[in-house]
């Protein structure tokens, strides 16, 4: 008998070792840091970090003397600030301009959709020359607003800085050409037009695609071939849902490649119906666990404090305040059939979006039926709330921090929230982002969380207790998260290491902007055009019986949005005004 549980416990080892290459989840996390390894060797080790090191060091060493020379920013400051802010390794690289040629989704377009795959030389001439007369206009503003800011800077050099009148009047004449400059420069970017063909690249994407998933695919013992073959329709679909996104219209409001892809596989799906054979290329928690371990990236706790405390009670509080009381709510009032939907609804709800849905569901081990419906629900209120939000906020005078705060710890999905910040202006842009991504970090502790408590109370046999060791937890828990937190660590460790400015030029516009975003974005296209594909609304229509998942999300972000802006208006006004002063 000894001899025996020896075997099994030799046998149950071998088994959980081989998960490290043949699970989803791990390989997921290889796939991953193979594209952050590949990126950081290109753009670390590769990269032009020796020229951009005496280009930094000089335009600091300006900034030094114009901060010892005057009580304010001058032009010199901001010229250098400027300076630092142009460097972005991604331009400077042979990998950059590779890995940007070739992971280049469609492009916008208006009228004809065929304008974002193939535009010609003529079109983008046409298309300069329409926009070339705002441009200088702009350019005309900010060269008057330059020239009067430095008749009053130099007004003020004249007096050594010691009449605060005079420092008061360049302070505002140099505020004034900042703001003229950055309209030069947005009207600038709509002059630079290029011919593109991205016909080729996007095909040459698909093969690279089909490689590289199809190594995990082979890994768990699945047909290489089967996948490839059903890929090219998933493929078509994410590119469909991009130039969908692309439109000029749809990108106003930031109806982004996520809810088309969803939506146009849906209508496939439950029009023509998927084929069979489709089928095995819908590897959605594939796709978005390898694309989450590449979010990480961008999760850097530099981000996460400089918004300081009163970002932290926003996003950590609050949300799992809000994650607990809805579920409690679906339990006790309205008597959720399906605890599993209950809690990934909750977690999508009130952490971020798809990716907290996604991480929960392989925790609880929820239906894939169940994960769609979440994610539908989701993408629908997404857009209903980035489009409302931002005229609620301008309607009620709202200040612009506290509105940003209120939007980042409420709308789901981190690009919807980008757009919807915009909306309202570079501040409600800034910390809208910045909590957003600090509430990314909970989808780790929310998985982790649902996992222990669904292993320890949920799944206990009526009234008869089972022990759970950590075994069971850990087998549980879904592994990708921690991908996730290790890029987020290791991204965070070398933002600390390498400055801010430098990280910002190797890392931000390297490494992440140059690599690592552009794949993450195509991932998370896949995966939704995955879910839509593989999504039947008979299957659906069970779920939906009185309305309940539909009731849960409407009474759980009412709640979201009251406690976000209530813990919002509190910390940033109320505790830690002098916090909110220096944004």
């Amino acid at each position: 008998m000894a001899q025996e549980d020896s075997n099994v416990v030799i046998d149950h080892g071998q088994s959980r070792l081989s998960d490290l290459w043949s699970k989803e989840d791990y390989l997921a996390i290889w796939l991953g840091f193979l594209v952050v390894a590949v990126c950081l060797i290109a753009y670390l080790g590769f990269g032009p970090k020796a020229e951009f090191a005496a280009k930094i060091d000089a335009a600091k060493q300006v900034q030094a003397a114009e901060s010892a020379r005057a009580p304010f920013k001058t032009i010199a400051y901001y010229t250098a600030g400027d300076d630092m802010k142009k460097l972005k390794a991604s331009g400077e690289t042979g990998f950059g301009k590779f890995i940007s040629h070739w992971t280049k989704s469609p492009g916008t377009w208006k009228e004809n959709p065929f304008d974002s795959l193939v535009f010609s030389e003529e079109q983008a001439k046409a298309k300069n020359d329409k926009a070339m007369p705002a441009y200088e206009e702009a350019k005309g503003k900010a060269a008057a607003a330059l020239a009067a800011a430095t008749v009053a800077e130099e007004a003020a050099a004249v007096a050594s800085f010691q009449d605060q009148a005079l420092n008061e009047e360049a302070a505002v004449k140099i505020a004034d050409w900042r703001a003229a400059d950055k309209k030069a420069a947005s009207a600038k970017s709509k002059t630079a037009n290029k011919a593109y063909n991205r016909i080729p690249s996007l095909i040459g994407l698909c093969l690279f695609m089909v490689v590289f998933f199809g190594i995990g695919i082979k890994l768990m013992g699945r047909s290489v071939r089967e996948f490839g073959l059903g890929f090219i329709i998933v493929f078509l679909v994410a590119v469909l849902a991009y130039m969908l996104g692309g439109q000029s219209i749809s990108k106003q409001y930031g109806i982004g490649a996520e809810a088309w892809g969803v939506l146009l596989g849906m209508i496939i799906a439950n029009s023509l119906g998927t084929p069979k054979w489709v089928l095995p290329a819908c590897q959605v928690e594939f796709f978005i666990k390898t694309g989450l371990v590449l979010l990480g990236a961008e999760v850097l706790f530099s981000k996460i404090m400089s918004i300081g405390i009163p970002g932290i009670f926003v996003a950590w509080v609050v949300t799992p305040v809000v994650l607990v009381s809805t579920y409690i709510f679906g339990q006790t009032v309205l008597k959720m059939p399906s605890k599993t939907l209950n809690i990934v609804i909750s977690a999508d709800m009130s952490v971020c979006g798809t990716s907290a849905a996604i991480a929960t569901a392989a925790a609880c081990r929820a239906k894939k039926e169940e994960l769609t419906l979440s994610i539908g629900l989701s993408l629908v209120f997404t857009a209903i709330m980035m489009i409302a939000m931002p005229a609620v906020i301008k309607a009620v005078g709202m200040p612009e921090i506290l509105g940003g705060a209120w939007m980042g710890g409420t709308i789901d999905a981190t690009g919807a929230v980008a757009a919807a910040g915009a909306f309202l202006g570079e501040k409600a842009l800034y910390v809208a982002a910045t909590i957003k991504m600090i509430q990314n970090v909970m989808i780790g502790v929310t998985a982790f969380c649902v996992a222990l408590y669904w292993c320890m109370k949920v799944e206990q046999d009526g009234g008869q207790t089972r022990s759970v060791g950590a075994g069971e937890i850990w087998h549980r828990f879904p592994k990708f998260v921690l991908g996730f937190l290790a890029a987020s660590i290791l991204f965070s460790f070398l933002d600390s290491n390498l400055g801010k400015e430098m990280s910002g030029a190797l890392i931000d516009q390297g490494a992440v902007r140059g690599g690592t975003r552009l794949l993450r974005g195509w991932f998370f296209a896949l995966s939704f055009a995955a879910i839509g594909l593989s999504t039947n609304f008979r299957e659906l229509a069970k779920y939906f019986k009185g309305g309940k998942p539909l009731i849960l999300y409407v009474c759980g972000q009412s709640f979201n949005l009251v406690l976000t802006l209530t813990m919002a208006y509190i910390m940033f006004y109320l505790v830690f005004p002098e916090i909110t002063a220096k944004i």
